[in-house]
């Protein structure tokens, strides 16, 4: 089966997202932490929902547009041996570029993008 982009999906995430506040950690232009090479091309943080940090959402954070999540990430990483989520919001799409860019320039860790739909599929519509 394709992917089925649905409307409700997207309506949890906005829901998470506008409940937390964000925590930046990693400012646009920032270096990572481990990696002299790499440098954060937006701001980077995460969800602040007050749980412990091992149950935090991701998040890539622009300079402008809506509040709503624009796109997810999906990224695999053989080093930490780990599939992540990392949400996409207020981004450009020269930005969302630029993220891509960021996530998939090492060897170890390759990522995929898929942006918000509109659509609800039949097997979604409550009766």
């Amino acid at each position: 089966m394709e992917f089925e982009n649905n409307a409700y999906f997207w309506q949890k995430l906005d829901t998470l997202y506008m409940s937390c506040g964000v925590k930046i950690d990693r400012p646009r232009d920032s270096v990572h932490p481990l990696y002299s090479n790499l440098v954060y091309p937006v701001n980077y943080g995460y969800l602040d929902s007050g749980e412990s940090e091992e149950l935090r959402i991701d998040v890539f954070e622009g300079t402008g547009g809506s509040l709503k999540v624009q796109a997810v990430v999906v990224c695999a990483d053989i080093l930490k041996k780990d599939v992540d989520v990392k949400l996409i919001v207020r981004c450009s799409a020269e930005e969302e570029t630029q993220i891509l860019q960021f996530l998939n320039q090492t060897d170890f860790q390759k990522t995929v993008i898929i942006r918000r739909g509109k659509n609800i599929p039949d097997w979604a519509v409550s009766n």
